[in-house]
């Protein structure tokens, strides 16, 4: 994402024209991390809206500057996956349509995932649930345990390859 970060910063302050030109400018990149990440346009769309309007109310909160690109698609994230659950919760998907697993009976996934989450070390397992699970942010997740950013981030991604590994066994 290509935003100035004196354009952030006077976002961030309350400068309304400021912000209206980085929703602008961001615009086009979140919809394109929310096409990548939802499971149909319409849902990219939505997701795009409601991270527009997340990024509106909460810019104000936002700590660091450098942060702004992580911030904004981590938004886009959620929002997609919010989207996708209540998408799942309303319709069975038909094998074709589904965006984030080969088809599987739901059932068979679940207790698949189940089984590939129980099967990772505690120190790994933690992370997991509660940053895919109970969605808290990197940031969160460090201060809840007690380490840096970057074991958190090691630590997801260490996770994760192993549920992938189990999976694909």
């Amino acid at each position: 994402m290509k935003a100035d970060p004196e354009l952030i910063r006077a976002a961030q302050t309350g400068n309304r024209k400021a912000l209206e030109n980085l929703i602008a400018v961001s615009r086009v990149d979140i919809q394109r991390v929310a096409k990548w990440h939802c499971a149909s346009n319409g849902d990219a769309e939505d997701a795009t809206q409601e991270t527009l309007w997340i990024m509106y109310r909460r810019i104000g909160g936002l700590q660091t500057i450098a942060s702004f690109p992580a911030w904004t698609f981590s938004i886009v994230r959620r929002e997609c996956n919010r989207l996708w659950r209540k998408m799942r919760n309303e319709v069975e998907l038909p094998p074709d349509d589904s965006p984030l697993f080969a088809f599987r009976p739901e059932v068979e996934l679940r207790n698949d995932l189940a089984a590939a989450i129980h099967s990772l070390p505690d120190k790994y397992r933690t992370v997991i649930v509660l940053r895919d699970i109970r969605e808290l942010s990197i940031e969160e997740i460090a201060n809840e345990l007690g380490f840096s950013r970057a074991a958190v981030k090691s630590r997801i991604h260490r996770g994760r390859r192993m549920i992938r590994e189990y999976l694909d066994d």
